[in-house]
């Protein structure tokens, strides 16, 4: 069967059946065979003569919940499929399955908790982490569906397509949506912040630093809020501010991303450059992001020139030229690969001439 011999396969359990017909583990490996050809009635027929024989049988009402998936009876295989998951609680395959039935009954409230039973079970599947996405997916599009009809005018609403747009980078659109929200619900915690989060990628730095205030009028324990306006005061030159704001943030939570390099640039302004060189080579070896790395290493050798270590500095300052490179590199390769997927796009179909 391995081999793709179907044929003898087959031939080999029904002669097996014939002699001993009551071997259950025969009809189910007959009933494999079957499935594999195709014969899905048959297959189903053979399966569910061997949990005549053996109820418990590992598998059985798995590939029947399958086959019968297939054939577009769900109720029949959501039947299996549970028994099966009841039989074999730690058999993902089995939770994956349910969870599939059960989105093609339109029903992915109740997928999502198979799903997400499956992926505890096999988190490293991606079959499962592709159904359990869509699942999620649909529940968070019901829920918003829902929500828009209840009050179409809600600040919930704004904040949602708020969210959507910050999701697509349509920066200014989330803008628009956070001052809706914020016009229905002026104190609501979390909005300012949101907003103050979108003019800072807009590169609209003043009414970022405002909102972000704002926020710590209304929630002053908002960590994001009072960080982000840390950085805000340090990129403006305002060291002593934004180092105890970075601080203060970084005492409710320790593992900011990027904070070893912000606070460093902070101890770089206030002239500590040993405790800066001590956070800009934590922030090259931690989790900041890529763009950070490469600037960590520019005001590493900075900040070792300004001590005198040239060497040190010198290989500060090549590193950060490599990673640079290999940036620009990347980019122009991707690039490449954009104008070649759109001339392809471009070109004419070739057609065959005509044989006739």
């Amino acid at each position: 069967m391995r081999e793709g011999r179907l044929d003898e396969a087959a031939a080999e359990f029904q002669a097996a059946l014939k002699a001993n017909p009551g071997l259950a583990e025969a009809h189910f490996d007959l009933g494999l065979v079957y499935q594999l050809q195709g014969k899905f009635d048959e297959a189903i027929a053979s399966i569910q003569k061997a949990l005549a024989l053996k109820p418990h049988l590992r598998g059985g009402n798995l590939f029947l919940g399958i086959l019968e998936c297939r054939l577009n009876h769900l109720d029949q295989a959501v039947t299996y499929l549970q028994k099966e998951a009841t039989l074999y609680p730690k058999e993902a395959s089995a939770w994956m399955w349910l969870g599939v039935a059960l989105l093609t009954q339109e029903k992915p409230e109740e997928a999502v908790v198979a799903l997400d039973k499956a992926a505890k079970l096999d988190p490293s599947n991606t079959d499962i982490l592709y159904h359990r996405g869509r699942a999620h997916l649909l529940v968070s599009k019901d829920s918003y569906t829902k929500m828009f009809k209840l009050d179409p005018h809600s600040w919930r609403v704004h904040q949602v397509l708020a969210e959507t747009d910050a999701e697509s980078e349509h920066h200014e659109e989330a803008v628009a949506e956070y001052l809706e929200a914020i016009k229905l619900a002026p104190n609501q915690p979390g909005l300012h912040e949101a907003l103050g989060t979108e003019y800072r990628l807009l590169v609209k730095i003043p009414q970022a630093e405002e909102a972000f205030k704002e926020e710590l009028q209304i929630d002053a324990n908002n960590v994001l809020a009072k960080y982000k306006l840390g950085v805000i005061a340090v990129e403006k030159g305002e060291a002593p501010t934004g180092k105890q704001l970075i601080e203060d943030a970084l005492k409710e939570r320790p593992n900011l991303l990027n904070s070893d390099y912000n606070l460093g640039r902070a101890e770089m302004q206030l002239g500590n450059d040993e405790a800066a060189e001590v956070l800009f080579k934590k922030a090259i070896t931690g989790n900041s992001e890529p763009e950070i790395v490469r600037q960590s290493w520019y005001q590493l050798g900075t900040v070792l020139r300004r001590m005198h270590q040239s060497q040190g500095a010198q290989q500060a300052f090549q590193m950060y030229q490599k990673l640079k490179d290999e940036e620009e590199a990347d980019l122009q390769q991707r690039k490449r690969k954009r104008a070649e997927e759109q001339e392809q796009l471009d070109s004419p179909p070739t057609t065959s001439p005509n044989p006739n």
